[in-house]
Formats: structure tokens, C-alpha cells, sequence
């Protein structure tokens, strides 16, 4: 029965993605159907066979070695800050785009990353009926996170109509960064964590697919080199040029998340008080906030998961926190029991918190942006921050439900 349910749910969650859809016309179920058929390969060859995850694996340790360079630089500087074994958010996600874009913008630069992106655009774009560049880009924030993929290719984003740029912001709400997987990995079973991170990319693809149909013509269809019509610049200065942007960068984006996780921090904490004032009048203790709210909305959802109506309850709420706050405090609260859960529930849970989709993930998207792209792009894009996290919290669903069908 539960995996009935489990079935059905899928069907569920991309039908509130079709109920939301921007354009429902122009929806190209053609290619959705062969990205679920996709998926389902994915999930059983992930959930059933050890070479698939070894793939990922290795994949994720080669991002991994080339994160771990920027550390040098940041350690060099800032010593104190990457001494603790437990890194700021700041250092661990933010601080290597020092290097990530200037390392990419060399490539750009000798001309070798447009021919890989072309190459791996094409066959992706053949596979899934996606445009190059969206097919591509799946891979980037596969390995490099939301806003290193999106820094990395702000060539590409300053030339693309609005309405590409919030396909593109709405995948990555469910990015991942090679840099800390293995940090995912002591928390949760390693398996699971690494089977999440393609599905996550496919789903992406639907919902975005769905959320905000984008009909692309042949000559908008293209991966861009540097412009043509541009000086070359002397290596040097055009190095010189890469790290004060993508210096710039990171203070824009490290000032979004601090506005946006203290808005939401006092939202919460409004919403605490006024359910503890009401309780009080009713001579009832306690207060309750916006994970608990939203660990109501998300029980359904849970519940088409094919869990247990008790076991549904417990993930819903968990859900939420990752949703309110971030992966890693609902990894640090389940770690010394995960395993002791049966099957199914781990299977969902654990693929469900793969990935950056909460609160402050949207600031630091919309605040990436805001340095890349025109004042016009960043605010059409900003109108839809509500369908970027439900596409987040809709990938995340999809992904923990097809690898649900395999685990039981």
C-alpha cells in the first residue's frame, strides 16, 4: 500500500508544479517524460548498483581537490578562520569563489571552457530535450553549488532573456557544492547522500520545466565565448579583473544572507510571540513558530511519501527546519539515529536534506544575481522568489520519492 502511495505522490507533486506553472501551454511534456524515465534509471542504478555512486563519488572528490586549494589562500589571510574544524558558512561556501571564478574565467579566457560546455551541452541538450546551456549548467551546480555555477557563468547569464535567468535560479535552489559532501557524509549514510545529488539535478530540470515553460529558439540556443566584439585583454588585467569581481561578489552575497536569515529569524520569533500571547489568554503554555507551521503544510506531503502517519509527522517537522534553517542542523539532530531507522524513512529523509533549498539559499541566489546580471533580469527574477522555493522544496519531494520507490 505504501508503495501506492509513494506512486501517487510523485504524480501529486508534479501536478501542484503544473498548478503553479507560468505558462501551462507551453509546457513540453515530451521532454519531462523522458527526464522521469530518466530518473527512475537513475534512482535504481544509484539505489541497486555501487558503481553508480562511485562515479559521483569520484566526481565530487576531484570538486572537492580543487576547493580545498582556495582554503590555502583563505588560511594565508585569514588563519583563524579556517583553523576550527567546523567552518563558517562564509569560508566554507562563499570564500572559494575567490578561486572558483578566476580559475573558471581562465578557462573562458584560453578558450577551453565554451568547448567543453558546447561538447557536454550538446550530448546533455540530445538526452533530456533541454537547451545546451540549461543542460550544462545541471552539471555545474551538480559539483560547484548555486552561486559558484551561477558566478562561473555570468557570461552566459548577461546575455540571456529574463525568463532563462529564473529557470537557471529556480535549479539552483536544489544545487549541492562538492566542497561539502563529505561533511554530508558523517552525518548521513554516504550512499544515499551521493544517489540525491544527480536525481536532484534531473528533477530540477522538470520542475523548471514545468514552473516556467521557456520556449528557446535555435539562435538563442548557444554557448558564448568572450565576447567577440571586445578587446582582448592582456592576461594579467583580465585576471586582475576576474578576482575584484568575484570579490565583489562574495560581499554581495554574504550581505543578502545576513539580511535575509535575520528576516526570517525575526519573523519567527513575531510569529512565537503572538501564538504565546494568544495561549497565554487561553491559559495555555508554549508557542509555536514558522518551522512547526510549516511542518503542518509540508505532513501531506509526507504522508504521499509512503510513510506511516507517525513516521510522516516526524519527517514533515524535519522538512521544515531544513526549509527554516538549513541541512545541516536537521543532520545534526538525526545523525546518531538515522541508521537506526527503518528503510524507507531513511531513504526519504536523507535525500530530502540534499540540497541548499531553504530561506537564505534565496538570498544568496537573488544577491548573486544582483552583481552578474542587469537591474531589469535580477528584479523579474526577484517578482518569483515564492516558485523558487517551492521548486526547491518540489525537487526535493520528487527526489526523495523516486529513490523511495527502491528502498523499502
Amino acid at each position: 500500500m505504501y508503495l501506492i502511495i509513494n506512486i501517487i505522490g510523485l504524480f501529486v507533486f508534479l501536478g501542484v508544479a503544473f498548478l503553479f506553472s507560468r505558462d501551462r501551454k507551453n509546457i513540453q511534456w515530451a521532454s519531462i517524460a523522458t527526464l522521469v524515465v530518466l530518473n527512475l534509471i537513475l534512482a535504481w542504478f544509484f539505489v541497486y548498483f555501487p558503481a553508480g555512486t562511485l562515479v559521483v563519488k569520484k566526481a565530487a572528490e576531484g570538486i572537492s581537490w580543487v576547493i580545498d586549494a582556495s582554503f590555502a589562500g583563505i588560511g594565508f589571510a585569514f588563519h583563524s578562520f579556517t583553523a576550527p574544524k567546523q567552518l563558517d558558512m562564509a569560508v566554507a561556501a562563499l570564500f572559494p569563489i575567490l578561486l572558483v571564478v578566476p580559475l573558471f574565467d581562465i578557462l573562458m579566457y584560453l578558450r577551453i571552457l565554451p568547448w567543453i560546455m558546447r561538447g557536454i551541452g550538446w550530448v546533455l541538450a540530445k538526452i533530456t530535450r533541454q537547451p545546451k546551456f540549461e543542460a550544462f549548467f545541471g552539471i555545474e551546480m551538480m559539483f560547484l553549488g548555486n552561486t559558484e555555477a551561477l558566478a562561473v557563468s555570468s557570461e552566459q547569464l548577461k546575455r540571456m532573456k529574463e525568463t532563462r535567468v529564473l529557470t537557471l535560479a529556480m535549479m539552483s535552489m536544489s544545487s549541492v557544492s562538492g566542497a561539502i559532501v563529505g561533511a554530508y557524509v558523517t552525518m548521513i549514510p554516504g550512499e544515499l547522500v551521493l544517489t540525491a545529488i544527480p536525481l536532484n539535478i534531473v528533477n530540477a530540470m522538470i520542475v523548471a520545466s514545468i514552473l516556467n515553460p521557456v520556449k528557446v529558439e535555435v539562435d538563442e540556443d548557444v554557448i558564448y565565448d568572450l565576447r567577440a566584439n571586445e578587446a582582448r585583454q592582456p592576461f594579467f588585467s583580465f585576471l586582475g579583473d576576474s578576482v575584484l569581481n568575484a570579490g565583489k561578489l562574495v560581499l554581495i552575497i554574504i550581505a543578502f544572507v545576513i539580511s535575509f536569515v535575520a528576516l526570517a529569524e525575526l519573523a519567527d520569533r513575531l510569529i512565537h510571540l503572538v501564538t504565546g500571547g494568544i495561549g497565554h489568554l487561553f491559559h495555555a503554555k508554549g508557542s509555536f513558530g514558522l518551522d512547526q507551521i510549516l511542518g503542518v503544510f509540508m505532513y501531506p506531503f509526507a504522508l504521499l511519501l509512503g510513510l506511516p502517519l507517525d513516521e510522516a509527522w516526524l519527517v514533515a517537522q524535519n522538512m521544515a527546519k531544513k526549509i527554516v534553517t538549513n541541512e545541516f542542523v536537521v543532520m545534526g539532530q538525526i545523525a546518531g539515529e538515522v541508521n537506526d531507522y527503518a528503510p524507507h524513512r531513511r531513504a526519504v529523509i536523507s535525500t530530502f536534506l540534499i540540497s541548499f533549498a531553504n530561506f537564505s539559499t534565496i538570498g544568496m541566489i537573488i544577491g548573486t544575481l544582483k552583481g552578474i546580471v542587469n537591474e531589469k533580469t535580477s528584479d523579474f527574477v526577484s517578482k518569483y522568489v515564492p516558485m523558487m522555493l517551492l521548486a526547491g522544496i518540489l525537487v526535493s519531494l520528487l527526489t526523495a520519492g523516486f529513490v523511495g520507490l527502491f528502498a523499502w
